[in-house]
């Protein structure tokens, strides 16, 4: 509860994972505090010219790659102190909230058993294990198809049992975009979305030459 009647519920930042074929949700993994900075590398795709071909130049072969790394952390101290609520972490601590984090970027161990049990009986070709596709969402005006190239753990405090129980969490993502994914993908559906929102905004945000100083180009 809130101490300010009227104000906005917090949202959270998060991950989910979803089926590409059919949207539908598989797991939802919400950040327990959302992180006080996000940062995003913006990498453009230019043509690169052959044969000093200058008017090659200027030519995008797609959106940019853009990378986003963010820090959050993860604290079982305020739920300890309602263990009636929360008695999976009175029993494992912050493990399990991490372990969701962990198996979203891991094959399952189902699959890794029958991809095994298919090359004993002499399978003549084992495909890679496909899994979820990975969205994170910043808020209702970005949810983003990534895949995630880096996850980093920093476990700093235990129960008796070992159970962590505070834990700062690094995750660097790389968006896919139509570059990466087959055109009707729902992935790329959804980087579509992401690109037009942002044309939108940028529609609105020009101004006069005035402002930099200048009444016309030379």
């Amino acid at each position: 509860m809130t101490s300010f009647p009227g104000a906005p519920a917090l949202l959270k930042g998060g991950i989910v994972l979803i089926d590409a074929q059919t949207a539908a949700v598989q797991r939802v993994i919400p950040l327990q505090y959302n992180p006080e900075s996000l940062t995003r590398s913006i990498e453009p795709q230019m043509v690169q010219p052959e044969g000093g071909d200058r008017a090659e130049l200027l030519r995008f072969k797609g959106p940019p790659n853009e990378t986003i790394t963010i820090e959050a952390e993860i604290d079982a101290t305020d739920q300890l102190e309602r263990p009636d609520r929360f008695p999976d972490v009175v029993q494992v601590g912050i493990y399990a909230k991490l372990a969701a984090l962990e198996t979203s970027v891991s094959a399952a161990s189902a699959a890794l058993v029958a991809n095994n049990l298919l090359a004993a009986a002499g399978g003549l070709e084992i495909l890679p294990i496909e899994g979820p596709l990975t969205l994170f969402v910043w808020s209702r005006r970005r949810v983003l198809p990534v895949r995630i190239t880096q996850l980093g753990v920093t476990e700093d405090a235990f129960d008796p049992s070992l159970n962590p129980l505070r834990a700062k969490v690094n995750l660097t993502m790389r968006v896919l975009s139509v570059n990466d994914l087959p055109f009707a993908h729902k992935g790329s559906s959804l980087f579509l979305a992401y690109l037009q929102q942002k044309e939108q905004l940028a529609a609105g945000q020009t101004a006069a030459l005035g402002t930099l100083g200048i009444t016309g180009i030379p």
